[in-house]
């Protein structure tokens, strides 16, 4: 079958791989659309963690499919991406996101940028029939924000920052309105992501804030500026979440009396649990939420090499939100 298969840092391409023959306690699953990310690009440069990744790997992490026994008709369904021990301390008190046996789809196993792929069933959810399947490739990053917000316990009426316009601040604002906050404030680079940022449901978008500062600042650029800038932006008693993810190795000055000084909490936050996956599975089924807006580009997967150059590189003065590949298994 056709794989998009990342051989080794700075080495991918469209290769021929066996069909994978799932075994037991696995299901075989058709992807349909699979999203591309910031992580992805670090996955192909060799810059991510190596501790988070083996070589050759399929690519595809963020995604959608159907079942490949029921193909006609059949529903689409969605399946967590870490692959939790199930018996360790971290996953007993429901952290499966901090397994200490790290394995993930499309990391330390094949993705679902090809034909078939193997899954656990017991990380299969089901969509209802009335979401898209655009909507549904986006689970993956929206139980990543969810996750965090959850955790941050975002308080109503809060005055929120989403610092960073990308696909993972546009959820981030989009989810924060769950939260009933008083305004959410989007820091972007890009002006062209200033209609994207009000559908999601932002009210102000920015390239500059000045001195404001925000009782809940979300970083989800990933990049060392941003952070500092989040930390410059929390009020006395404020909230940082860092969602964003910095390249291996990246630092950033932190002034620790102001931190004590302003009573500031700052949180990282990896991944998802088990819990905010099933959680952003039923906010999907209820149509509470749908995502699908932010999809401003789709390739077909033998164009995978433009589909990772617009990732790469932000088109000119068009809006940018979330790249996916689409698979002919329709």
């Amino acid at each position: 079958m056709k794989a998009l298969v990342v051989r080794s840092p700075h080495d991918v391409g469209l290769d021929d791989i066996d069909q994978p023959t799932p075994g037991p306690g696995q299901v075989l699953v058709q992807p349909l659309v699979s999203g591309l990310c910031g992580t992805d690009l670090e996955i192909v440069a060799g810059s991510i963690d190596q501790a988070y990744v083996r070589y050759p790997v399929v690519l595809g992490h963020e995604w959608v499919g159907r079942l490949a026994e029921h193909p006609a008709g059949s529903g689409l369904v969605v399946v967590e991406g870490i692959i939790p021990c199930g018996v360790c301390d971290e996953c007993e008190r429901g952290a499966t996101n901090r397994c200490r046996t790290y394995d993930e789809i499309g990391f330390t196993r094949h993705g679902a940028l090809a034909e078939y792929i193997a899954v656990p069933e017991h990380l299969l959810h089901h969509v209802h029939p009335e979401v898209s399947a655009l909507d549904a490739a986006l689970v993956e990053p929206m139980a990543v924000v969810w996750r965090a917000l959850t955790r941050a316990q975002v308080p109503d009426g809060a005055r929120c920052l989403v610092v960073g316009d990308g696909t993972v601040g546009l959820l981030a604002a989009l989810l924060l309105r769950r939260f009933s906050p008083a305004s959410v404030t989007m820091l972007g680079l890009r002006h062209a992501q200033r209609d994207l940022a009000h559908q999601a449901g932002v009210d102000t978008f920015t390239t500059d804030v000045g001195t404001a500062t925000f009782d809940v600042v979300i970083e989800a650029a990933g990049q060392g500026s941003a952070i500092t800038t989040a930390l410059r932006s929390a009020h006395r008693g404020g909230v940082v979440v860092l969602l964003g993810l910095p390249a291996h190795g990246t630092s950033v000055a932190l002034a620790p009396d102001d931190v004590v000084n302003n009573d500031l909490t700052i949180q990282g936050s990896f991944s998802y649990t088990r819990r905010s996956w099933a959680e952003v599975v039923a906010l999907l089924n209820d149509r509470v939420v749908r995502p699908a807006f932010l999809v401003t580009h789709r390739f077909d997967l033998t164009r995978w090499r433009d589909a990772l150059d617009t990732l790469a590189h932000a088109p000119g003065d068009e809006p940018r939100g979330k790249v996916v590949l689409t698979l002919d298994n329709d």
